[in-house]
């Protein structure tokens, strides 16, 4: 299903910015788009032995606690996938995952619900997502709210 079309079905305002070039780097976005670091909401997959995740997490994180995730998620390990597999589980090029939409179960990181709007992939690199936080719930297959 194309963005637009899981789109059309919320109740949440939203927004696709378009962009003369990718934008690569939490820091990159938030320059760009004018708004806190915090704001920006990457969609990482994750390989554990259950199988592939979504991570949505907030930019501001330094670093991901795998050993948090494992255990939420009730595994033995958890560790980013390969390009190769981000692609072949979502269909996107890394840097450019979904923020919403995914056909894997995902992880949200509740820091995003401190800001009224995130700012995340749309599948294309030239255009972001701008959207309630609120909407990830609803338009995503929802395992767990983190608290790193």
């Amino acid at each position: 299903m194309k963005i637009s079309d899981i789109l059309s079905t919320t109740k949440y305002k939203y927004e696709i910015i378009q962009h003369d070039r990718p934008i690569l780097t939490r820091e990159d976005g938030s320059k760009y788009l004018g708004i806190d670091v915090g704001q920006t909401a990457p969609t990482l997959i994750i390989k554990t032995d259950k199988g592939f995740f979504a991570l949505i997490i907030s930019g501001s994180r330094e670093k991901i606690n795998f050993d948090q995730v494992a255990r939420t998620l009730n595994c033995k390990n958890a560790k980013l996938a390969s390009p190769k597999e981000v692609q072949k589980v979502t269909g996107f090029c890394v840097g450019s995952v979904a923020l919403i939409g995914l056909n894997v179960p995902c992880l949200v990181d509740k820091s995003l619900f401190n800001f009224d709007y995130v700012y995340g992939g749309t599948g294309n690199s030239t255009s972001t997502l701008k959207i309630s936080p609120r909407a990830l719930i609803e338009l995503n297959s929802i395992v767990d709210l983190l608290n790193f």
